[in-house]
């Protein structure tokens, strides 16, 4: 079966909970959601992989996580172009730079994005953002 990548960081699980939720969609569509802390993937699954999830929320002045996802993101800016890529995350304030900033990178990068654009949700993902969260992993195992 094949296996489809969630990777995330998150500081105060609503990021987390997002991920979980897109790999439930995964795993409804009838594939294998690997659900993955950042500082826990492998670098090499998603280099063979021809779509994955990555997220993490707005840190600071709406920049990803410096520490660990950022250099995660270079790495994978270096081998994206041709790949399907969801990004997600959640955030507590401004107006979603961060990911309009993400995404740019991944699409200059080659990457194509699920969906077009990055999902967002304020803080925890609330039901209607959970449900829209397993359509989005049902849709990248359909890809």
């Amino acid at each position: 079966m094949e296996k489809l990548y969630v990777v995330y960081w998150s500081q105060t699980g609503n990021t987390q909970a997002m991920a979980e939720a897109i790999g439930e969609g995964i795993s409804e569509a009838g594939k294998e959601a690997a659900v993955v802390e950042v500082g826990s993937a492998s670098m090499d699954d998603l280099k063979e992989a021809k779509v994955f999830a990555l997220g993490c929320p707005a840190m600071g002045a709406e920049v990803l996580e410096e520490m660990e996802m950022e250099p995660f993101v270079e790495e994978v800016e270096g081998f994206a172009s041709g790949k399907k890529i969801l990004l997600f995350g959640s955030y507590g304030w401004g107006d979603g730079q961060w990911m309009r900033d993400w995404e740019e990178r991944m699409s200059g990068a080659g990457a194509e994005l699920v969906n077009g654009e990055g999902f967002i949700c304020q803080e925890m993902p609330d039901d209607a953002a959970v449900d829209e969260l397993k359509s989005l992993g049902k849709q990248m195992a359909q890809m």
